[in-house]
C-alpha cells in the first residue's frame, strides 16, 4: 500500500516536521535500513546515530526527543507514543492477507455445523460435527476442527493447526500454525508396574482477544477447564499442561512449560524457558525471568530468578558471589600454606 506523508501523519497523529508533505511512503522498516520512500522510528538513544546518514523519507519520534544532524530527506513524525503510532503505521502499510468469505470445495465440513456470516473456509480444512464458527472467522488450509468446538467472532485459524473436540475459543483469537489445543494432560498413576493413564475429559477455554504462537500446545483438562484469560499472549512452543488457570493479559515467552493445575495471575510475564512446576501460583503482575525453574508459589509484583528461583536481588547476589569463589579459593589455598610454614617453624612440643 502506498500512501503520502502527510496523510500518514494524520493517520498516526503526528505533528509532521520537514520534508515533502506529498511524497509517498510504501512501506516501514527498521533505522539501520531504512530507504527512500520507507518510514522507520527512533525510540532508543542507543540508535540515534543511525539518523545522520539515513536514506529513509520518515522517521516517528516522541515528542522532545532529542535529535541531531536530521538529514534534509528525513521528516519527522513527531507523536506522543512513537511506539504505538508505529504499529499503526505498519499495520496500515502491510496489511494482513485477507480472504474472501466462503468455503473451499476441498474442505470437509461435517453434519450441524453452524457458520458465521463472512467466514471462510480454506482448502482440506476438516470441521467436526455440531461446530459453531461466529462471523467473519477465518479457517485456513489444512487446519483440524473437532467436535462440539465453539469459535467466535473474527478469529483467524493457521494452516495444520489442531483443534480437539469441545474447545471453547472467544472472538479476535489467533491461533497459530502447528498449535495444538486440547490434546491429553499428561496423568499417569502407577500400579502393578505400569503407569495407568487417567482419563482426560475436560477441555481448553480461551477468552478473547488471545493470540497462541506456532507449536504451542495447551492441554485439556481432566475433568474440568484449562483457561486462558483474555488478551494473554502465547509465544510459539510453550506447554501449558492441563488445568491450569491462566489469567488476563499475561505474557508467556518461548520454550515456557507449566505444569498442571497452576494459576498464572493476571499481567505475570513468564520469559524464555522458564518452567514452573505443577500447583503452583504465580501471583498479578509477577515477572518470572529467562530460564528460571518455579517449584513454589510466587508473590505478586515479584522478580524471580534461578532455579531454583529466587528473588531477583538475592539471585543476582548469590550470582556476583559464585564469580569470586575461584579467586576465593586460590586465596584459600594460600594461606593454607602459610599456616602449614607457620606451624613448621614452630618450636616441638617436645
Amino acid at each position: 500500500m502506498t500512501i503520502t506523508l502527510k496523510e500518514l501523519a494524520d493517520f498516526c497523529g503526528a505533528r509532521l516536521e520537514g520534508g515533502d508533505e506529498l511524497a509517498v511512503i510504501h512501506s516501514a522498516a527498521d533505522i539501520t535500513a531504512a530507504e527512500s520512500g520507507q518510514v522507520t522510528q527512533l525510540t532508543n538513544s542507543r540508535y540515534a546515530h543511525h539518523l545522520k546518514n539515513s536514506t529513509a523519507s520518515a522517521c516517528i519520534i516522541g515528542e522532545n526527543f532529542p535529535v541531531t544532524d536530521v538529514p534534509e530527506n528525513v521528516a519527522l513524525l513527531i507523536c506522543t507514543d512513537p511506539e504505538l503510532s508505529f504499529i499503526k503505521a505498519v499495520e496500515l502499510l502491510h496489511p494482513e492477507r485477507s480472504y474472501l468469505p466462503g468455503i473451499a470445495p476441498q474442505a470437509v465440513l461435517e453434519a450441524n455445523i453452524t457458520l458465521g456470516n463472512a467466514t471462510y473456509i480454506g482448502p482440506y480444512a476438516i470441521i467436526g460435527e455440531q461446530t459453531q464458527i461466529g462471523d467473519n472467522s477465518e479457517i485456513l488450509a489444512g487446519a483440524y476442527i473437532g467436535k462440539n468446538v465453539k469459535i467466535g467472532k473474527n478469529c483467524r485459524i493457521y494452516p495444520y493447526a489442531v483443534i480437539y473436540d469441545d474447545v471453547e475459543i472467544g472472538d479476535n483469537v489467533i491461533i497459530h500454525s502447528g498449535a495444538i489445543i486440547g490434546a491429553d494432560g499428561f496423568g499417569y498413576k502407577f500400579r502393578n508396574g505400569q503407569h495407568v493413564k487417567v482419563p482426560q475429559v475436560g477441555n481448553v477455554v480461551i477468552g478473547n482477544n488471545v493470540e497462541i504462537g506456532a507449536n504451542t500446545c495447551v492441554d485439556r483438562g481432566a475433568l474440568g477447564s484449562t483457561v486462558i484469560g483474555a488478551g494473554s499472549k502465547i509465544d510459539n512452543l510453550v506447554q501449558i499442561g492441563h488445568n491450569n488457570k491462566i489469567g488476563q493479559g499475561v505474557i508467556m515467552c518461548g520454550l515456557t512449560g507449566v505444569s498442571g493445575s497452576c494459576n498464572i495471575e493476571d499481567y505475570a510475564i513468564l520469559a524464555g524457558s522458564s518452567g514452573v512446576a505443577d500447583h503452583v501460583t504465580i501471583g498479578r503482575g509477577a515477572v518470572i525471568m529467562a530460564r528460571s525453574g518455579v517449584a513454589g508459589n510466587v508473590a505478586a509484583g515479584s522478580q524471580m530468578f534461578g532455579s531454583p528461583a529466587k528473588d531477583k536481588k538475592t539471585a543476582y547476589k548469590e550470582q556476583i558471589a559464585l564469580s569470586k569463589l575461584p579467586d576465593l579459593l586460590k586465596t584459600v589455598k594460600l594461606l593454607e600454606e602459610k599456616i602449614k610454614q607457620l606451624e613448621q617453624q614452630l618450636p616441638s612440643a617436645e
